[in-house]
């Protein structure tokens, strides 16, 4: 595309929600400049978004910002539940190797914030009060119509555009990307930032769910407050009110079963009232036009799964847009993104509509969970796979072309997986594995004390992709095993070590050559 006499950037991000300013972020870590616009004037000042799991916090650990999580938010452990009434026992959140081994309860403004301040120390502010009102593409790129509050103009031609403004998304809409789903009927969500005045006394590092006929209230604790939210029907969608404190209290009443809870609303006041839609983009990908968050899917808000899959999204984009923008690897890597986190919306949809713990039950279905529940809570096996679908450790991308198991011996993990932060010796000593990784390229490990390591560097030179070599030693997996980790923590080949043909052959379809000199 043409771009005489315009702002000229590689890529223009539309929506500085946690998303955009994630992916910005990581963009930006490759050196790619990256300009991101809202049409809001500023900042967002309400809590909405309370918790983030611990996937996600590795991934902003790999953005430079995990640290200031960790300052803001509330180190959760537990999640108790009470089922009509009664307490039917707890799930542990906790998770070992990983050096976040809980979730933390942090509100969206200050997640926002932390974001905003480190992607200020490595590129320009937001540019607010500025909305995309027309986005263009062909072979060579984007361009993208620009309109501040005062009616000013201008036009940014691009490499690349993302659309990370929201379920109206401009972009998608102007790919002419369908957004395939439903509204969900009969389901609201009511939510209050408040003190309780009730029986459960304040605990920071417990969130509480209570489910009774009808209604299923989630009790976060966030600094300083409990976020509460309310799942229930909706026997009137045209009121968009937010609750009264009086609605409030009448719920969580209901939900708990306990008389007479009264709640004392935070300052700044903030309540909601959310209705929802079940939908996913037929496709993250259009050219130079890519979607990410609430743009290319959307569904309830359950569990923070829109945060921290959004936010998980712009850590697989990140680096597999600067590896292309930087002529690293092929176009192909661009479509892996749409596959693995279409993928990965699809599941998490899926469980959203089956989740009877977080959704508002019939009698038969409150019967059957206050039957049951107190088993499945003693349960080992429950309450392990609980938690790892709780910490997004249980997704992989094992069905991506960029996923290859080679002729590998034993271990239970697999091309796809992500990697656990175990211990391991290296040529540095004893320490973490995630230490030897960086989002900032690949890292290929070897297990055992063989030798080939010189081999092997001389081979993985011959490309453009970034690799660092590393032998080390594990009791988790075989001697002899090669993995080839993405950066973003996943098992792209998994081989032997002795394997050159299958190492030559993956880096063949996924990196450049370099040309001998």
């Amino acid at each position: 595309m043409h771009h005489a006499n315009r702002d000229v950037r590689d890529v223009v991000v539309i929506g500085a929600g946690p998303t955009g300013l994630a992916l910005t972020i990581a963009l930006r870590r490759y050196g790619i400049d990256t300009v991101v616009v809202d049409k809001r004037v500023s900042s967002r000042q309400e809590p909405r978004a309370s918790v983030v799991w611990q996937r996600a916090l590795e991934a902003l650990r790999d953005l430079g910002c995990a640290d200031g999580f960790m300052k803001e938010g509330l180190a959760l452990a537990q999640g108790e539940f009470h089922v009509a009434g009664q307490r039917a026992g707890a799930q542990e959140m906790r998770m070992a190797d990983t050096a976040f081994p809980g979730p933390l309860g942090i509100e969206q403004d200050s997640i926002e914030a932390i974001l905003r301040e480190r992607m200020r120390l490595l590129g320009p502010e937001v540019e607010w009060g500025t909305e995309a009102v027309a986005v263009r593409t062909d072979d060579g790129g984007a361009e993208v119509e620009l309109r501040r509050a005062d009616g000013r103009t201008r036009t940014v031609g691009c490499r690349w555009v993302v659309g990370a403004e929201g379920s109206h998304s401009l972009v998608r809409r102007a790919m002419g990307i369908p957004f395939e789903g439903e509204r969900r009927v009969n389901l609201q969500c009511l939510q209050l930032n408040a003190e309780p005045d009730w029986s459960h006394p304040y605990r920071p590092e417990v969130t509480r769910i209570f489910i009774n006929h009808g209604v299923t209230l989630i009790a976060d604790p966030v600094p300083g407050a409990t976020r509460l939210y309310a799942f229930c029907p909706d026997p009137d969608p045209s009121r968009q009110e937010p609750p009264t404190r009086a609605e409030m209290e009448d719920v969580v009443s209901r939900a708990t079963g306990e008389k007479g809870v009264r709640l004392r609303p935070t300052e700044p006041y903030w309540a909601n009232r959310a209705r929802f839609h079940d939908r996913v983009a037929a496709r993250f990908r259009s050219g130079p036009a890519l979607l990410l968050g609430d743009s290319a899917h959307l569904w309830a808000p359950i569990g923070g799964r829109g945060l921290n899959t959004g936010l998980l999204g712009a850590h697989n984009l990140g680096w597999k847009l600067a590896a292309v923008h930087h002529g690293w690897c092929p176009d192909a890597l661009l479509d892996t993104y749409n596959d693995e986190q279409r993928r990965t919306a699809l599941r998490v949809m899926r469980h959203m509509r089956r989740n009877i713990l977080e959704l508002p039950p019939d009698r038969r279905t409150l019967t059957a969970i206050r039957l049951l529940l107190p088993h499945a809570l003693r349960s080992q096996r429950f309450t392990r796979r609980g938690s790892e679908l709780l910490s997004d450790f249980g997704k992989n991308h094992r069905g991506s072309a960029l996923s290859v198991e080679g002729r590998s011996r034993g271990g239970g993990l697999r091309a796809g997986d992500r990697v656990p932060d175990w211990s391991v010796g290296s040529e540095t000593g004893s320490g973490r594995l995630h230490g030897l990784l960086s989002y900032q390229r690949w890292s290929l490990l070897l297990t055992g004390d063989g030798d080939g390591t010189a081999g092997l560097r001389r081979l993985t030179e011959r490309y453009a992709l970034p690799v660092g070599l590393f032998r080390i030693r594990t009791d988790e997996l075989p001697d002899g095993t090669l993995l080839l980790v993405r950066p973003d923590g996943h098992i792209g080949l998994r081989a032997r070590a002795a394997d050159r043909r299958a190492l030559t052959a993956y880096l063949d379809r996924w990196s450049v050559q370099l040309k001998a000199k």
